[in-house]
């Protein structure tokens, strides 16, 4: 049973659509979302926390150019990747450098969260191999990929309430999280919430009761299912409008949920500029300068060697015949 769930098939086109999403979105994080990484290989050396896997590793402090290796590195092959050629060997350097891209930026202090499913997604999508857009073939070796990004997804909420707890403990509920958020990143929209009585106190327990029942999202199908992911993305909406709290590699992962292979823009381009190409020699709804005869073919020019044309539609009565007959 466990088998069949981990390895239900999905279409191809899923993992096809996810798959340009993702590497995509690794050019506007290179260039927008986390820009600030490249300034880390001028951070004193001193100032560096390396994370546990690079402790394992043994990895120094980076230096101005094993950073700038790793951004052009991701910024040259993260497009290539996109366009779903040689999926195994782009889709695993991509992983390989942007880990090492994480690794620079969490290890002075900050660890963001959000990145754990996405980071898992470049680990797994490269496992399916060749997967065109709109493929509606199903895989199983999709279906397991896929799986893995949402439990990674469930694990970033699940884990995120037990952090809360562990760390803050039940006083979190209860606390003053929200408020001093809010004070020092607040919009007008938060404003506008924290003046309403207790309004923090609930939302800091909604959030955690959201968080730790966000597993039972597995024992949904179809419309509640995207129900509840929908649900899932109005909740970052709703933090990134209030405190500024951007989820977006996290937001990318949940496509994981979606039926992304009925999203097809080659397809849909190629349709927008077929309905604006003149007719054609090569096209269906025109022949170009000759005109078509009887079955397609060419029509029967007039000349001095051509047969009269006869008129089909009013056949000639024979020589001497009444035409009352």
């Amino acid at each position: 049973m466990i088998s069949r769930w981990l390895f239900a098939a999905v279409p191809l086109g899923r993992v096809a659509a996810l798959r340009t999403v993702t590497y995509l979105f690794i050019v506007f994080d290179l260039l927008v979302y986390m820009s600030w990484v490249r300034t880390r290989g001028d951070v004193p050396a001193e100032l560096y926390e390396p994370l546990a896997f690079a402790r394992v590793l043994h990895l120094t402090a980076p230096t101005g150019a094993v950073v700038d290796v790793i951004w052009w590195s991701l910024l040259l092959l993260a497009p290539l990747a996109a366009t779903g050629r040689f999926p195994r060997t782009l889709g695993w350097s991509v992983f390989t450098f942007y880990f090492a891209w994480l690794i620079v930026a969490m290890s002075y202090g900050k660890v963001d969260h959000d990145k754990f499913a996405f980071l898992l997604a470049l680990a797994v999508l490269p496992t399916v191999g060749a997967a065109r857009h709109g493929d509606d073939r199903p895989s199983q070796a999709a279906g397991w990929s896929l799986r893995m990004i949402q439990i990674a997804v469930v694990c970033t909420y699940f884990f995120a309430a037990y952090a809360k707890i562990r760390f803050g403990g039940w006083g979190w509920l209860t606390g003053s999280v929200l408020a001093r958020a809010f004070l020092r990143r607040g919009s007008e929209l938060a404003d506008l919430i924290a003046a309403v009585p207790y309004a923090l106190i609930a939302a800091q327990i909604g959030i955690v009761v959201f968080e730790a029942l966000s597993p039972l999202v597995f024992l949904t199908r179809g419309r509640l299912r995207y129900a509840v992911i929908g649900f899932f993305y109005s909740f970052h909406l709703l933090s990134f409008a209030t405190i500024s709290i951007s989820f977006a590699p996290h937001l990318v992962a949940m496509g994981a949920f979606l039926p992304l292979e009925k999203v097809r823009p080659v397809v849909w381009a190629r349709r927008l500029t077929g309905r604006h190409r003149a007719p054609g020699p090569d096209r269906p709804d025109g022949d170009g300068d000759q005109d078509r005869g009887p079955g397609g073919g060419p029509a029967r020019r007039a000349g001095p060697d051509a047969p009269a044309a006869r008129d089909r539609t009013h056949p000639v009565a024979p020589a001497g015949a009444d035409a009352g007959q």
